[in-house]
């Protein structure tokens, strides 16, 4: 009595999981946000398969489909974009699916934050610069807890990852200024990471609104921002002490310098 939720990666039906792929193509039954999940991918799933879409269905309509079809012995195979456990809204499932005694078997996946982060060739944390990664969402519909405003958030000055928020970007660059960001602080935004028609965008702070809406990029948007996205970061002495010569570890004796 199981349902596997599956996290299909950002885009490119390549970067789900050898693991991910092999539990989709044993299910009976593939259910899959097809708002969002690469058509390309689901036709990889059994040719013995039942393939149905849930972007216009509800929880209650979901959750009884998947546990209808495990009471008849099938296996199911929920599959979400990215990585279900960021914003994946798997939580209400699983709490059903358990009131049904059901079990949920949970198989990670690429999330956009870092195909977006690979798409520009960044890492994320850089040594003697940032060593914190946020990964939030600016406040719109739906609220924010009182602790987790992004002006608070972002006075951390690290490398921030806002997922949802192409819509919100004044608001964005009106809390980070908020909490002493400078206007030249560098930001980066992905469209549908990995997919055929990605786009990215460099720019800065103070021309993230304009930018994103030049480029008609209001939805399927990951914005990441700070100084780890600068562009000509490499040409700055940035090293970890993993490499270092003189670095001594389990695995090697460092030289003396």
């Amino acid at each position: 009595m199981k349902v596997t939720i599956i996290g299909a990666g950002p885009g490119d039906p390549d970067l789900i999981t050898v693991k991910g792929l092999k539990a989709m193509q044993e299910s009976d039954v593939v259910m899959y946000a097809d708002s969002l999940v690469s058509e390309e991918l689901i036709e990889r799933a059994g040719d013995h398969a039942e393939i149905i879409k849930t972007a216009g269905m509800h929880l209650e309509e979901m959750v009884e489909a998947m546990a209808s079809f495990v009471k008849k012995g099938k296996k199911v195979a929920r599959v979400h974009t990215g990585d279900p456990a960021v914003y994946g809204a798997i939580l209400e499932q699983i709490t059903l699916l358990k009131e049904k005694n059901i079990e949920v078997e949970i198989i990670p996946g690429v999330s956009s934050v870092f195909a977006s982060a690979a798409a520009v060739g960044a890492e994320l944390t850089v040594p003697d610069l940032t060593q914190t990664v946020i990964l939030t969402r600016a406040e719109g519909r739906t609220k924010m807890p009182e602790r987790e405003k992004l002006k608070d958030l972002a006075s951390h000055h690290c490398t921030i990852a806002l997922f949802l928020s192409a819509t919100l970007t004044k608001k964005i660059v009106n809390e980070f200024y908020e909490a002493g960001w400078s206007e030249d602080t560098p930001v980066v935004a992905v469209y549908k990471a990995t997919w055929p028609d990605q786009k990215i965008v460099r720019t800065t702070l103070a021309h993230l609104d304009e930018e994103l809406k030049n480029n008609g990029m209001r939805k399927q948007v990951m914005i990441l921002a700070g100084w780890a996205l600068d562009e000509n970061i490499h040409e700055k002495d940035f090293r970890s002490k993993l490499y270092d010569k003189t670095f001594t570890h389990g695995f090697r004796k460092g030289v003396p310098s």
